[in-house]
């Protein structure tokens, strides 16, 4: 790793798909830091509580002593604080970084935001709608492949970059819905391309040592779940 050109401290949680974000862009960058695992089910540390008061949620990046929240703020402030230190994140053409961020925003508000309603489901019902929503957010991505891509490896072309970090991020968990799912969210068929990113991806040093272990995140997973269809259950 690199120096961290500063002080600079991660506070996360292990089973978060954004502070993974924050982690595989560090790791890319090659950038060393200091890590916090935070309770954040639990008691919230004061540090947390102080850098974050908004919301009070993980990631946060501190440098130099002051904090930086949201794992798509903290991902592109990394990228232009250390330009020169490891490889860009973003595209440097300004359309190319525009659809970046397009694809990005697209995860977030269309596929991730299905699978955690799927997660905080209260009846069966609203549990496989939200499913049923999130194998419909995931197709979209092998036309994002292809345009990011340009027909290379990665969304960021020679090398993965920002759309991989976010995509790569949850692979973990596409691992998790498939199973409760019981049919694979990147289905090869529709989504060859899809199919042979994630294998690229996993294959990554920096992936290997960053991405969460899917059958502890599936555990969780059904506790959640559990959790919330008692409390339904109970009103």
């Amino acid at each position: 790793m690199a120096g961290s050109n500063g002080d600079l401290k991660l506070l996360g949680h292990k089973g978060s798909p954004f502070v993974a974000r924050v982690k595989l862009a560090l790791g890319l960058k090659g950038i060393s830091y200091d890590y916090v695992e935070e309770d954040i089910f639990g008691q919230k540390s004061d540090l947390l509580l102080r850098s974050n008061p908004v919301h009070k949620a993980v990631p946060v990046l501190i440098h130099n002593g002051k904090p930086i929240c949201e794992s798509q703020v903290i991902v592109q402030y990394i990228d232009e604080v250390f330009v020169g230190t490891g490889p860009s994140l973003l595209p440097a053409d300004p359309y190319d970084r525009a659809l970046a961020r397009f694809w990005v925003a697209y995860i977030d508000d269309k596929l991730g935001a299905s699978f955690d309603r799927a997660l905080r489901a209260k009846t069966d019902e609203e549990r496989n709608e939200a499913i049923k929503q999130t194998f419909a957010a995931a197709e979209a991505l092998e036309g994002g492949l292809k345009e990011c891509s340009k027909g290379k490896n990665f969304f960021g072309g020679d090398n993965a970059g920002y759309v991989d970090i976010i995509v790569g991020s949850v692979v973990p968990w596409v691992k998790v819905i498939s199973v409760l799912a019981g049919a694979e969210l990147f289905d090869p068929a529709k989504m060859p391309g899809m199919v042979a990113w994630v294998d690229r991806f996993c294959e990554l040093d920096v992936a290997k040592a960053v991405l969460q272990d899917p059958k502890i995140l599936l555990e969780q997973a059904k506790m959640l779940m559990a959790k919330n269809s008692a409390v339904a259950s109970n009103n």
